[in-house]
């Protein structure tokens, strides 16, 4: 939360910016800067922009009931069904084109066109209701990257069972925990997966996470990836996914009539409190927005093939894997594997064989790639490519200009977009074919987004300084509770800031950010991401920033270590470009560049070399343990690593 005696110090560097190419603006979804005036004087019915994207059974009555605010309803009075928007609508136009190219790791693949998707989504939510799933029961997917997921997805929708995504890489106790406190009674799980060309077992965690539920489970489904070679116990009334689609061959499905406000998922994300928080996304006011920037920022047309390399297990998966595209009737690439696997060309092999127009990736990947070396991209034609976009935290300028001049040949225009699980859809970036480009800089606030960066006090601050992100008005894609738990809701997302006696509501991400003269927006990470020392507030991510913009290294991250006299002080992990070494040389010059960038004030502590840095399955760092690290403690769970034995390395590297 904001600290009532001092204020978030930024000192980033202004960036350089670059225009979008004409070519680029003369085929673009929005190429008209009159639409963030348009937005903002016929506002919120502007938002009508993207219900029309949708087919509905009824049309909506009211475009915004915000009566109870903060508990916002949106396009009350209609009804729909996502699954009937994603798949049924697009069958007489865009029947035989691929609506899903899945790409396995060992590379196999399957394409899935709209009629192909269709019919499966049908049998399986046949078989869901033949297993007693009724509308608003919550269905549990623990699942990897495998088709069957989305199949499952769009098969809840069609019959008004909400879902509830739980990430793969997620320990058995998490999938308890989720399936607990959603009352889910049916499971959708998978024997297992490949990763680096290895069969990972999934469902012995998933039979471990059953034994932890607290009710009873009516119905779990096993999806066979791994084959018969590795055979897995169909105990307790378990069921052959395959088994059920193949007796329901032939089904359809009536689409079931969901009000607006019905609930279409639950998505869990992490709680100030350590209890994972319920999302909950509902039908039409979620399915228009992300359609809705779908089109806008990633300019995405029914005839191209787009490609979002994030996991399903996310909210970036769900809007911008599936539901998004699928509702504007594009082609979405799925990816099973890993970047690296078989060899560090992969991302851009898949590129060139799918002749890819989007990538949305995230700067983690990007980083990584700048480590491995241009050689990679350079074996392959990504000509094809027509947009870049980032995603899931911020990017320093240097990452950004890589990945312009790499990837895109300085031609695609680069959205950095800002967003979270709870507003199911980006807030912050330019529009492609109107908005100036700045490196490290989100951009501004998207058309009808009234989002702002205050200090502590809520007042507005001026150019060059920074806050707090905050967000003054509703936006149909938003949360609109915590899962049965309305007071949490109020609590985490809207006290800060908002004046409850006059009913003036104010959403607050908890992310500092830095504002611009023209009104871009830098966010600095989250307001737990901020280092306080001696009494100045530092955000990580300008210090990663810094480090990164020094010749020679990859990736940084950056922590803080008790100090006696500083209180905090700066602890760098930092990853070497090849051909660079964690020398003196390079020691001294990352404290020159931090110094030069920031101020003494940010000088690190201690730089700890290293050839990894301890990260989850999702690719996110794991700074806590590199807190635990500089702080002499004891380690906390590793569990959940990709690589947890790196963390004892670098334990080792400290303690020389």
């Amino acid at each position: 939360m904001p600290d009532d005696t001092v204020e978030l110090e930024a000192r980033l560097e202004e960036a350089e910016s670059f225009e979008p190419p004409e070519s680029f603006v003369a085929q673009a979804n929005v190429a008209d800067e009159e639409i963030y005036d348009e937005f903002e004087e016929n506002w919120p019915e502007c938002w009508e922009r993207a219900a029309d994207l949708l087919d509905w059974e009824e049309d909506y009555d009211t475009v915004l009931d915000d009566s109870n605010a903060p508990f916002y309803e949106w396009f009350t009075g209609g009804s729909l069904n996502a699954s009937a928007n994603c798949l049924d609508r697009h069958l007489d136009e865009r029947g035989d084109e691929p609506a899903i190219e899945w790409i396995g790791e060992l590379g196999d693949t399957r394409t899935y066109t709209y009629e192909a998707l269709h019919r499966e989504v049908n049998e399986f939510a046949a078989a869901l209701r033949e297993q007693g799933v009724k509308e608003d029961d919550v269905v549990t997917l623990y699942m990897p990257m495998v088709p069957e997921l989305p199949i499952a997805m769009l098969a809840c929708a069609r019959i008004g069972a909400p879902h509830s995504v739980v990430f793969a890489g997620f320990s058995a106790d998490a999938l308890a925990t989720r399936m607990n406190s959603a009352d889910s009674e049916h499971l959708v799980t998978c024997d297992g997966y490949y990763r680096r060309g290895d069969p990972l077992q999934h469902k012995e965690k998933a039979d471990e996470g059953l034994s932890g539920v607290d009710h009873d489970v009516e119905s779990v489904v096993v999806v066979d990836r791994l084959g018969d070679e590795y055979d897995h116990p169909m105990e307790n009334g378990e069921l052959d996914y395959a088994d059920l689609v193949a007796e329901q061959e032939g089904a359809e499905v009536e689409p079931v009539s969901r009000d607006a406000e019905d609930m279409l998922f639950l998505m869990y994300t992490s709680g100030t409190t350590g209890q994972p928080k319920g999302v909950k996304h509902t039908t039409a006011g979620y399915l228009s927005y992300a359609a809705w920037t779908t089109q806008s920022v990633l300019d995405v047309k029914p005839e191209d093939t787009y490609w979002c390399s994030a996991d399903i297990g996310w909210i970036t998966g769900h809007s911008y894997i599936v539901y998004g595209p699928l509702a504007l009737g594009t082609t979405s690439v799925m990816y099973e594997g890993t970047p690296d696997y078989p060899d560090r060309d992969r991302l851009w092999e898949i590129v060139e064989e799918y002749a890819v127009d989007q990538l949305y990736t995230a700067p983690t990947a990007i980083r990584a790639f700048m480590k491995w070396g241009s050689r990679y991209p350079e074996r392959h034609d990504l000509s094809s490519l027509r947009l870049l976009g980032t995603v899931g935290e911020p990017i320093n300028p240097r990452a950004w200009k890589w990945y312009y001049k790499h990837i895109g040949q300085e031609e695609c225009p680069i959205v950095d977009t800002w967003w979270q699980t709870e507003t199911g859809g980006m807030m912050v970036t330019t529009l492609p074919g109107i908005g100036t480009m700045k490196p490290g800089s989100a951009g501004p606030p998207l058309p009808g987004i009234d989002a702002k960066v205050v200090d502590t006090t809520g007042e507005e601050v001026g150019a060059g300084r920074a806050g707090y992100l905050t967000v003054d008005k509703p936006w149909p894609g938003m949360l609109r509770t915590l899962y049965n738990n309305d007071e949490r809701f109020i609590a985490e997302y809207w006290q800060e800031y908002s004046d409850t006696d006059s009913d003036e509501w104010v959403y607050f991400p908890e992310d500092g950010a830095k504002l611009d003269e023209d009104g871009y927006i830098t966010v600095l990470g989250r307001v737990d991401d901020v280092l306080n020392v001696s009494g100045h507030r530092l955000g990580t991510m300008e210090i990663e920033s810094a480090i990164v913009g020094v010749e020679g290294v990859a990736e940084s991250a950056v922590v803080g270590g008790h100090h006696d006299v500083k209180g905090e002080a700066v602890y760098a992990y930092v990853i070497t470009e090849e051909g660079y070494d964690g020398g003196d040389d390079l020691y001294d010059r990352i404290v020159e560049g931090v110094e030069d960038a920031i101020g003494p004030i940010a000088r690190p502590e201690e730089i700890v070399f290293t050839p990894e840095l301890p990260k989850t399955r999702s690719g996110k760092i794991m700074r806590r343990l590199l807190e635990d690290i500089a702080n002499e403690e004891e380690l906390g769970d590793t569990s959940t690593l990709r690589n947890p034995e790196v963390v004892e390395d670098i334990q080792e590297k400290v303690q020389e």
